[in-house]
């Protein structure tokens, strides 16, 4: 099948085309992200592969619909880069990964949560210069703490188990409960309380309407003072400029970012040379207590190869006519009686 590629770094072509080997599609790769003024370049292709940054909104749908292509593949979990409804008015099959490597996630917020905590990042630099003072570096003890996860899928449950096997108490919040999960010792509770509670606090769950900042202003002064908070899933579940505030203030200690809100412009791009204009991203860069990496959680050899393999998958299960259980569908409109 011939495969419009979009925002291709040298590692995606090299793992997909390793991965290709055995399904034997034609691939066509792009550097250019995904947009409406890009989706010209996928003409005549019947599938569309693209990454999280990339936009497929209305008009970029549209697009590519008129030039025949049925199926969108997406090199990722998360679809909030998806005009579903466009996508499912149009005929066109939106495919994604829904797994790929929930350790590697896990395991960066476990490591954001350590580099904060321990300064390990500011002690690296000190060394490097000859300074060995101990000096502005002290952290806790993370045993002992009490940990609050935000959602209970794969990685939250990953992550949850490893901050377990720190010795930490576990309180959990998912919309859906997992019983098995709440077996093995962790604490269901509800949002409020999570807040109240939670020393170090993560956040695991989709983007939807109703987790868009769910970090705001509110859930923020619900914290205790100096809490850590860790975002690996999506920018948007937290209001930049509220945490901001919350630094300021000193309400939370420890700020650990893999995602950002207006990370589109910004993440998988070398920028070392430019001047960054967005103002609220360059505050959050001073502070002192505060991390960010560039959407690098799942980035991992394991993760890329499942992402490339199940992609690719993906594409010729559709091309089969075989069922997928990895497609994602617009929710039914409510029809009126």
């Amino acid at each position: 099948m011939r495969v419009a590629v979009f925002s291709t770094k040298p590692y995606d072509r090299r793992f997909l085309e390793a991965a290709n080997a055995k399904y034997g599609h034609e691939l066509e790769f792009f550097t250019a992200e995904f947009n409406a003024n890009t989706a010209p370049l996928a003409a005549d292709f019947p599938a569309v592969c693209i990454f999280v940054n990339d936009n497929a909104d209305a008009k970029a749908l549209k697009i590519i619909a008129s030039k025949g292509t049925k199926l969108l593949a997406l090199r990722s979990a998360g679809f909030n880069h998806v005009d579903l409804q466009t996508a499912t008015d149009l005929g066109i099959t939106v495919l994604r990964v829904p797994a790929y490597s929930p350790y590697a996630v896990a395991e960066h917020a476990v490591g954001l949560i350590l580099t904060l905590n321990r300064k390990i990042h500011r002690a690296f630099n000190r060394v490097r210069e000859g300074n060995f003072a101990l000096e502005g570096l002290m952290g806790f003890d993370i045993h002992g703490r009490t940990v609050g996860v935000i959602g209970t899928g794969k990685i939250g449950q990953i992550f949850g188990n490893l901050m377990k096997g720190f010795g930490c108490q576990i309180l959990a919040y998912d919309l859906y409960p997992n019983a098995d999960y709440a077996a093995s010792g962790v604490k269901y509770v509800d949002l409020p309380e999570l807040f109240a509670n939670s020393d170090i606090i993560s956040l695991h769950c989709p983007l939807t309407p109703e987790t868009y900042h769910l970090i705001d202003e509110q859930a923020i002064a619900q914290m205790k003072t100096g809490v850590t908070i860790v975002n690996t899933s999506r920018g948007a579940l937290v209001n930049t400029e509220a945490v901001i505030a919350g630094l300021k203030s000193e309400k939370i200690g420890y700020l650990g970012l893999d995602v950002y809100e207006q990370e589109g412009e910004l993440f998988f791009e070398d920028l070392s040379m430019e001047i960054i204009q967005d103002d609220v991203f360059q505050r959050l860069l001073t502070f002192p207590n505060v991390i960010v990496t560039g959407h690098q959680a799942f980035f991992t050899e394991d993760a890329v190869q499942n992402i490339c393999e199940t992609t690719l998958s993906n594409i010729s299960d559709f091309e089969q006519g075989l069922p997928s259980q990895n497609e994602v569908k617009a929710p039914q409109r409510a029809t009126s009686k």
